[in-house]
C-alpha cells in the first residue's frame, strides 16, 4: 500500500480581521498563513458574494503553494462596513487592501491576485491602480468593459443576467444591512417577487419599473457608452495595467468576448475550455460532455495558474478545447494567423452555402415582441443553470420567425477557430429593430446543437449590419451540418425591441410594434476555417 508520508501542515487562521480604506470605511476578511515560517508572498481574492462564495477558493492549494491567502469581503458585503457600489470602488478598495497586506509582519511584500467574473474584475481594477507590491494577476471570465459586453451586447440589455446578478446583490445588499440593525421588510417585500419569479420579473412592461434594484434604473435607462459608463470605465484603464496577467475563458461563457479582448490589450497566457459560466472547469456543458480530458482537472489548470503567479510558468501562450474532436491544442497566438476566412452565404431558399445566391427575393418573417424567441441554451447566466451552452434548437427552429439557413452534409470535417460573425443586409417595417444570429452544429441524427449566438440593434429600418459572434473553437464533423439561424429576439437573454425606435426600457405593452423583417440574400456569414 502507497504510504505519502506526508507532514501535517500547520495553518494559523484570522477571521473578520479588520483592513481600513483611505476613506475611513473598514473592510474585512480572513487571512490564512502557515503557522511556522515566513515572511510570505499573498494571494488576495475580493468578493462581493459573501461568505458562501469564499469556501470556493483553493485556499489549500495556495497555502501549500507557499502563499499567504487573504479573503476579503468588498465594501458592503459579508463582514464588511460601508456601501456596495458594483464596480466602482474595486480599484481603490484592491489598492489600499494591498498595501495592507504589504505592511503585516507575515508578509513579504509581495501580493498576486486571482478570481473568476466580478472577482477577476476587482483584480484587474485593482492592478490599474499600479499598487506597490502587485506582482501578478490570474483573470478568469471577466468583462472588459462594464457597458459593451456586460451590460449591452451589440447595443441590445443582457436582459436576463442583469435582472437574476442585481436580484442576487440586491438581497446580499439587505442582509448585509439587517445584519447592522436597519429595518429592511419593506425592501424585502418589494424585491421578493423578483427573487422568486424571475420569469414574471422579465416581462415588466416597461422594463423601468422592475422593483427592489438599487442600480437597475441606472443601467436600462443609459443604453449608449456616455457618461455614466465612461466613469466605471476609468476604474478599469488597460493602459495602467503593468502586471503580467493569465486569462481563462469558456466557449459558451458570457464574458467570452471580455476575456478575449482582455488577452489582446494586455498579453499573458489564454487558456479557452469548452465551458459555460456556472460550469466553470466541468467535463460537460448544456446537453454535451466533452469528456474528462475537457475539465480543468485534467488539464491542470489550477497547479498551472499557481505557477503563473509565482512566476515559473513554462505553459503554451495559448491552450483552446477543440469542441468536435475534443482535445486540447496549444497555440502560439490568438486569433490563429492559419485560419482562412471563408463566407457562406444565405440563399434564401434556407441553403448555406460558399457559393453566392441567384435569386435576388429576400427571405420574410414576422416578428411580434409580444411572444419572443425563448433563449435556449447559450453563454447565459440565468436562474436556470441547466439552460445554458449547447442546447438542441430543433423546437426553436419551427418557429414561424425563426429562419434556418443550412450547409450541405459536410463530406471532411470542418474545422472553425477563431471569431464569427454574421453580417446581414435586411429590413424592418418597422422604426428599428433587433437581428439575433446563432451557429448551430447539425448532427446526423438531427440534433441541432448550439454553439455560439449574437445580437445587433439597429437604430435604421434597413441596411447593412454586423452580428458579433465572438469566437469559437469547434469542428463540424464529416456527416454533420452547419446551420444559421437568423431571427430578432433571444429572450431573456435580451430585452425585447419595441420597434419604436424610443429606448426600450420605457416602452409599455401598448408601444410594441409587430415587425415585418426581410433579410436579403447577399447577407453571409464569416468562418474562420483551420485548414487540416
Amino acid at each position: 500500500m502507497p504510504e505519502l508520508n506526508r507532514p501535517p501542515m500547520r495553518v494559523t487562521v484570522e477571521y473578520d480581521t479588520p483592513m481600513p480604506m483611505r476613506d475611513g470605511t473598514v473592510l474585512r476578511g480572513s487571512v490564512h498563513r502557515r503557522a511556522e515560517g515566513g515572511p510570505y508572498p499573498a494571494l488576495l481574492a475580493r468578493s462581493p458574494y459573501g461568505e458562501g462564495a469564499m469556501r470556493m477558493i483553493p485556499v489549500t492549494a495556495a497555502l501549500e503553494a507557499g502563499f499567504a491567502v487573504v479573503l476579503q469581503h468588498c465594501r458592503g458585503r459579508g463582514n464588511s462596513d460601508g456601501e456596495f457600489r458594483p464596480w466602482l470602488d474595486e480599484g481603490d478598495d484592491g489598492h489600499d487592501t494591498i498595501a495592507w497586506i504589504t505592511s503585516q509582519p507575515w508578509s513579504n511584500g509581495e501580493v498576486v491576485m486571482s478570481g473568476m467574473s466580478y472577482l477577476a474584475g476587482c483584480a484587474l481594477q485593482a492592478a490599474a491602480t499600479r499598487p506597490p507590491g502587485l506582482t501578478a494577476v490570474v483573470a478568469s471570465m471577466t468583462p472588459h468593459d462594464f457597458h459593451d459586453g456586460l451590460k449591452y451586447h451589440g447595443g441590445a440589455f443582457a436582459l436576463g443576467s442583469a435582472l437574476n446578478w442585481g436580484a442576487m446583490q440586491a438581497a446580499l445588499g439587505l442582509m448585509h444591512a439587517a445584519q447592522a440593525g436597519e429595518d429592511t421588510g419593506a425592501a424585502f417585500g418589494a424585491l421578493l417577487p423578483v427573487l422568486t419569479d424571475q420569469a414574471s420579473a422579465v416581462r415588466t412592461l416597461p422594463l423601468d419599473a422592475v422593483p427592489g434594484i438599487p442600480w437597475w434604473h441606472d443601467w436600462i435607462s443609459h443604453p449608449e457608452r456616455d457618461a455614466y459608463w465612461q466613469d466605471l470605465a476609468e476604474t478599469l484603464r488597460h493602459d495602467r495595467v503593468e502586471v503580467p496577467v493569465m486569462h481563462v475563458a469558456g466557449w459558451f461563457d458570457l464574458f467570452l468576448r471580455g476575456t478575449l479582448e482582455n488577452h489582446r490589450r494586455l498579453g499573458g497566457p489564454l487558456v479557452v475550455g469548452p465551458w459555460s459560466h456556472l460550469t466553470s472547469g466541468s467535463s460537460g456543458t448544456g446537453r454535451l460532455d466533452f469528456g474528462f480530458a475537457a475539465s480543468a482537472q485534467a488539464t491542470g489548470l489550477e497547479q498551472r495558474q499557481l505557477a503563473f503567479l509565482q512566476g515559473r510558468d513554462t505553459g503554451p501562450a495559448v491552450r483552446i478545447f477543440v469542441m468536435g474532436d475534443d482535445v486540447w491544442r496549444d497555440e502560439e497566438s490568438w486569433p490563429l494567423a492559419r485560419a482562412v476566412e471563408t463566407r457562406y452565404h444565405l440563399h434564401s431558399d434556407g441553403l448555406l452555402s460558399p457559393e453566392p445566391p441567384v435569386s435576388p427575393e429576400p427571405a420574410v418573417f414576422v416578428f411580434d415582441p409580444r411572444d419572443p424567441v425563448p433563449t435556449t441554451g447559450g453563454p447565459t447566466l440565468l436562474p436556470d443553470p441547466t439552460n445554458a451552452g449547447p442546447q438542441d434548437q430543433r423546437d426553436v427552429e419551427r418557429r414561424p420567425d425563426v429562419l434556418c439557413y443550412t450547409s450541405d452534409v459536410l463530406g471532411a470535417d470542418l474545422e472553425v477557430t477563431g471569431p464569427v460573425s454574421v453580417t446581414l443586409r435586411a429590413e424592418t417595417s418597422a422604426a428599428a429593430t433587433d437581428w439575433t444570429a446563432k451557429l448551430v452544429d447539425v448532427h446526423p441524427d438531427g440534433r441541432a446543437m448550439s454553439v455560439i449566438d449574437g445580437i445587433v440593434r439597429t437604430s435604421t429600418p434597413s441596411g447593412t449590419y454586423t452580428v458579433d459572434l465572438v469566437a469559437t473553437s469547434q469542428v463540424f464533423k464529416a456527416g454533420h451540418r452547419v446551420r444559421v439561424e437568423i431571427s430578432s429576439s433571444n429572450f431573456p437573454r435580451f430585452d425585447r425591441n419595441p420597434g419604436t425606435g424610443g429606448p426600450a426600457a420605457f416602452a409599455t405593452a401598448a408601444d410594441l410594434v409587430v415587425q415585418n423583417q426581410r433579410i436579403f440574400p447577399d447577407s453571409y456569414l464569416t468562418l474562420p476555417v483551420v485548414p487540416r
